[in-house]
């Protein structure tokens, strides 16, 4: 592959306290790529995510963001590069309605220019126009899903963090979920999946990464899935 790559991760090292999450993670990403980090819980791939924006304890190694080295830098000016994140406890304000959590994100300012429209959103996600005065306590889990990952849209952040947003969800707002991801391939985000559901990534994602013990042991593309069922097999339950 040619030129600078979105992200960039050697050696990366990370801490909660005392505890050595992840022992040198090395991978990388290209513009408009999907690849998603498989593991068994408590790999190190939820991890892997917080450590690049600086939200784990200690780190040490290099995250360059299309080519900006970031290991040094607080978490506030890495979102500003124009990375959005999507936790998986979501994080709603729930004082707030549909509409308003869709506000309240500022822009990052970055190459990617401004975030979605409302229209935008809501052509994506019928279902938040439709609740969109309903205050953040009163949606659906699947509902919470689709705000948290239209606020991210918001921002014009055009590398996107998921992680494991298809969890515990219906089989109809997991579908939403894989037409979103999909539209915005097309329109060349660079998207970073977490997800225990591999029959939903399976079909969306260009590229695996498989977490071990806080180390990358695995890599291969979407069309070497036919030869890796044994091993995601054991690895995964599918």
């Amino acid at each position: 592959m040619t030129g600078t790559p979105v992200v960039e991760i050697s050696d990366l090292h990370a801490w909660y306290g005392e505890s050595h999450v992840l022992h040198g993670i090395n991978l990388r990403v290209e513009q408009g790529e999907v690849i998603t980090l498989l593991g068994r819980n408590g790999s190190g791939r939820t991890t892997t995510l917080r450590a690049m924006l600086g939200l784990t304890g200690a780190r040490k190694g290099s995250v360059r963001i299309r080519g900006t080295e970031t290991i040094d830098l607080p978490t506030y000016r890495i979102a500003r590069i124009g990375i959005g994140y999507c936790p998986e406890e979501r994080g709603i304000f729930t004082g707030l309605s549909c509409e308003e959590n869709l506000l309240l994100p500022p822009s990052v300012g970055t190459s990617a220019g401004v975030g979605m429209s409302l229209a935008e959103i809501y052509h994506m996600f019928p279902n938040l126009e439709e609740r969109k005065h309903s205050p953040g306590t009163r949606l659906s889990g699947g509902e919470q899903q689709m705000l948290a990952v239209a606020r991210v849209l918001r921002t014009g952040a055009s590398l996107l963090l998921l992680d494991e947003i298809s969890e515990g969800l219906a089989p109809v707002i997991v579908q939403a979920l894989a037409r979103m991801i999909t539209t915005l391939k097309e329109k060349n985000y660079t998207i970073m999946m977490v997800e225990q559901n591999f029959h939903f990534a399976a079909p969306l994602a260009d590229r695996f990464y498989v977490v071990e013990h806080g180390q990358v042991v695995e890599q291969f593309g979407s069309a070497e899935l036919s030869f890796k069922q044994e091993r995601l097999g054991a690895l995964l339950g599918v």
